[in-house]
């Protein structure tokens, strides 16, 4: 499967997971390695670098912004054979955030 393609798919499942969620597609040219989509969800934010699979070999500066916006909130490498278990983890830090802002 296409990059493209998956990501496509990708973007509707992070639809229906997340409810009036805000997605954007970075513009690769503007800033060399950002993550592919950032998704906004209540007030809280995630940073995805999408990959066909993998075996996928990662651009320049990915895995630098992926550390550096993991520490600042969720950020993740997300491809076929991990999808499952970073979606959950999305939810779970999604969750987080909205249960640590009630007083």
């Amino acid at each position: 499967m296409r990059e493209a393609t998956y990501q496509a798919q990708l973007v509707k499942v992070l639809r229906d997971l997340f409810p009036g969620c805000v997605i954007i597609k970075n513009d690769p040219e503007y800033l060399q390695g950002i993550p592919d989509l950032i998704i906004l969800f209540g007030r809280s934010c995630a940073m995805l670098e999408v990959k066909a699979s993998r075996h996928a070999p990662n651009r320049p500066n990915q895995d630098y912004y992926i550390d550096m916006l993991g520490e600042m909130s969720f950020a993740a490498f997300i491809y076929p054979e991990n999808e499952e278990e970073v979606l959950h983890a999305l939810q779970c830090a999604f969750e987080s955030e909205r249960n640590a802002r009630i007083p």
